[in-house]
């Protein structure tokens, strides 16, 4: 009993040094098209409380402005500020450090007409560098070409390591899965981006003006959400919603600062600080 007074004291304590909540999407606060219980009233504890939130995404397959539109249609509104993507996070890395250098970009038209917006050269056949992404269109001819260039020396990278993608009755292929089957044609590894990689902390600080110290990092995902805190001088909260569950914490080299059941029962743990 003392055991546990601790723990819960624990969680309240690393929950009110947080300032800002930065939320996982797929398997956190919503799993397909269907919200997760609870996750909304974690968000209005939020605010109750005076913090700030944003929600971040390594998925790519969408453009920002459809995660909007699919929150609203479940009763959450936000500004295009609330979230970011790990889309935005490549493409600010690219125009820093890339310049004008040409693109073949694998991955839906959404994530294209990001790209295109944001001034990154789209090229096909004479690209310098490979972005691998969560592209739900791929074809063969699309892997084809990438293991082509990437074979005759364009840079390969990927905008989020994500495996699978938690969605209602199991998983898809993420990008991490297709790089797998590019590095196993090509022998190169890509450069990552998106969580747990340290371009992701660092916009995020650029964007919410909050010390990384006061960052708590919450999602389902022990080497992507959870790592991106505590790799990096922020907080890991894991929830139990998505694609971890309590057997992977005895393995995994990444451990969670706290593991919650949900988002739902985080906000109760804001509340009970009042």
């Amino acid at each position: 009993m003392k055991e546990m007074y601790g723990i819960e004291e624990r969680k309240k304590c690393l929950l009110d040094q947080t300032e800002l909540f930065v939320i996982d999407m797929d398997g956190t606060f919503y799993c397909g098209e269907k919200m997760i219980d609870g996750a909304l009233d974690f968000l209005k504890a939020v605010v109750k409380r005076g913090k700030q939130f944003l929600f971040f995404t390594n998925n790519t397959s969408r453009a920002p402005e459809e995660y909007i539109e699919k929150l609203h249609r479940m009763g959450c509104d936000i500004s295009r500020s609330q979230i970011m993507t790990a889309g935005d996070v490549t493409i600010r890395y690219l125009k820093t450090y890339y310049g004008d250098q040409r693109v073949c970009l694998m991955g839906t038209p959404q994530l294209e007409r990001q790209f295109a917006d944001a001034g990154i050269r789209l090229s096909e056949d004479d690209a310098e560098i490979v972005m691998t992404a969560f592209d739900m269109t791929l074809t063969y001819e699309k892997l084809d070409r990438g293991c082509r260039l990437i074979r005759e020396g364009a840079s390969f990278m990927a905008t989020h390591p994500d495996i699978n993608c938690p969605v209602e009755g199991g998983f898809l292929p993420d990008c991490g899965a297709i790089c797998a089957a590019i590095t196993l044609s090509t022998g190169r590894k890509p450069r990552y981006f998106g969580k747990p990689h340290k371009e992701t902390v660092e916009m995020i600080v650029d964007s919410m003006k909050v010390p990384v110290g006061q960052i708590g990092f919450v999602g389902d995902r022990l080497y992507t959400d959870i790592a991106t805190g505590v790799n990096h001088g922020g907080k890991g909260f894991l929830v139990l919603t998505g694609e971890t569950v309590p057997e992977d914490l005895e393995t995994s080299e990444v451990k969670p600062d706290a593991v919650f059941e949900s988002l739902g029962e985080m906000g109760k743990y804001l509340l009970l600080q009042e």
